[in-house]
């Protein structure tokens, strides 16, 4: 499948402007556009709430996206390489007109897809130290950090005390009972001893 993507920030832009220039290409090219996909919204918006995100889970291997450029996929250089790269995992091709990017099944494309790849560990790692850094300050600053001290009111068996006590007059070993509540065997033991078992 060949996909047409058309991304206007505002109302005030129009969508012919890209489509013109995606036809055209096409044209010169000779490829068919099977599906397009327009909408008109900001490109600092993450792209799974948008129709683009719609599309990232629909495209298949060696479906082809056509856009006028790499700016219509988002706003920052990050998100516009997530995208790339989840693409190239798919090995889905995406061109742009503009900026003239091939990105498909190349050695160009398989070194971006590296670059890519670095890039988003990176910024996962920058986000995780931010994370330890804030947490390390408010623990310093006499900030309570995690749950609330205290029994929970409910836990997920409560209400399921004759249902239990059933099954361990049957002699259902305690494994089994915890299978068949869908719970853990440590919940399980920890709620037969609140019971008094």
């Amino acid at each position: 499948m060949t996909y047409g993507y058309i991304r206007v920030s505002t109302d005030k832009q129009t969508v012919e402007n890209q489509r013109f220039e995606i036809l055209q290409y096409c044209k010169n090219n000779k490829i068919h556009i099977d599906s397009w996909i327009e909408e008109t919204i900001t490109g600092t918006m993450d792209p799974q709430k948008r129709r683009l995100g719609k599309l990232l889970k629909t495209v298949k291997k060696d479906d082809l996206i056509i856009c006028s450029e790499l700016s219509r996929l988002g706003r920052s250089l990050f998100m516009i390489m997530s995208v790339l790269n989840y693409l190239m995992e798919k090995e889905v091709r995406i061109w742009t007109i503009k900026d003239n990017y091939k990105l498909g099944d190349d050695i160009q494309s398989k070194v971006l897809a590296f670059a890519f790849g670095l890039s988003a560990e990176i910024e996962r790692n920058l986000i995780s130290q931010r994370t330890k850094e804030a947490l390390a300050r408010k623990k310093a600053e006499g900030v309570i950090l995690g749950r609330p001290a205290g029994k929970a009111k409910r836990v997920k068996l409560t209400g399921r005390e004759s249902q239990i006590q059933e099954l361990l007059k049957q002699k259902i070993p305690k494994t089994k009972i915890a299978k068949k509540l869908k719970v853990s065997t440590a919940t399980l033991y920890s709620f037969l001893h609140k019971m008094g078992y």
